[in-house]
């Protein structure tokens, strides 16, 4: 099943369960259960990785910080080319989050446990958790990538 099927399939379940839960949205539904730790990789000084790492706790994750003076070796690890790369890589129930994600995204991933290698945020887009700048939000896409290259859109976010 190709890639972009298997997101079709997975959201369309996810939908359906929805259904099920009115009232809810799905980090709602997902964060009144435990969620796992997210294991962050950043540079000491990175003001916008600590405004990322709020907002995942915010949205109920256990994190974990690994400060680094370089992230190279780490991205190169876990296999986040360089069109893909931001300031931080993050790692959640097996799956490799880069830059910065949505947590609603992230409990969708390891929610619907697609067969990829995980999610990303190129760059550093305005309006992204973490990059806030009052109400301007540069339209961006998340981004779901395998260990073979291949790149798909997971979520439009923005206008």
């Amino acid at each position: 099943m190709s890639l972009r099927s298997r997101f079709a399939s997975a959201t369309t379940v996810l939908a359906f369960v929805g259904l099920f839960l009115p009232g809810l949205s799905a980090c709602q539904q997902s964060s009144s259960s435990s969620l796992p730790t997210v294991v962050v990789h950043k540079t000491p000084t990175c003001g916008c990785c600590a405004k990322w790492v709020d907002h995942v706790k915010a949205a109920g994750f256990n994190v974990e910080v690994h400060d680094h003076q370089n992230l190279s070796m780490i991205k190169l690890e876990h296999g986040v080319s360089g069109e893909l790369q931001s300031c931080h890589t993050a790692i959640v129930d097996g799956y490799v989050v880069e830059g910065h994600v949505p947590a609603d995204q992230i409990i969708r991933l390891i929610t619907e446990r697609p067969d990829v290698k995980g999610i990303a945020v190129p760059g550093m887009p305005i309006g992204s958790p973490g990059m806030e700048q009052g109400p301007r939000v540069e339209p961006y896409n998340v981004v779901a990538f395998d260990g073979e290259g291949n790149v798909a859109l997971y979520k439009h976010v923005g206008p």
